[in-house]
């Protein structure tokens, strides 16, 4: 009998979008770096303008923070939401080539510390 070998699906992270109204072609960007959005919060609500948030959604493995929609707590409470549940986030302006940018650097991040001579490195103390 030959048995045909199974390939694991490639695990999806579930996001928390924060920020814009609309999300555009962020859902297909998302998709690319197998990130699926779980929830979307446009910030605008006063609940999440007044007070710091409580849980992230159950499951949610990152949290994506469009800053030119957000004011500063907002931003913050949700900041502080994914420590505390220690998941990771991202901060970038709603466009397509800001979101790809962040989660690369936040793709590659844990690849580029093992780099000795890193072009990036260099040029971050540079404008230090």
């Amino acid at each position: 009998m030959n048995a045909t070998p199974t390939i694991a699906a490639p695990a999806v992270t579930e996001a928390l979008i924060v920020g814009a109204d609309r999300l555009g072609n962020i859902p297909e960007v998302l998709q690319q770096f197998g990130i699926r959005i779980a929830a979307h919060v446009s910030g605008r609500d006063s609940s999440h303008q007044r007070r710091s948030v409580a849980s992230l959604p159950v499951g949610v493995g990152i949290v994506i923070l469009f800053t030119d929609f957000l004011g500063h707590n907002v931003m913050q409470g949700f900041r502080d939401a994914a420590s505390r549940a220690g998941v990771g986030f991202v901060c970038c302006r709603r466009s397509v080539c800001a979101l790809q940018q962040a989660l690369g650097r936040r793709a590659t991040q844990g690849k580029c510390d093992a780099c000795k001579i890193c072009p990036e490195k260099s040029s971050n103390r540079r404008r230090r």
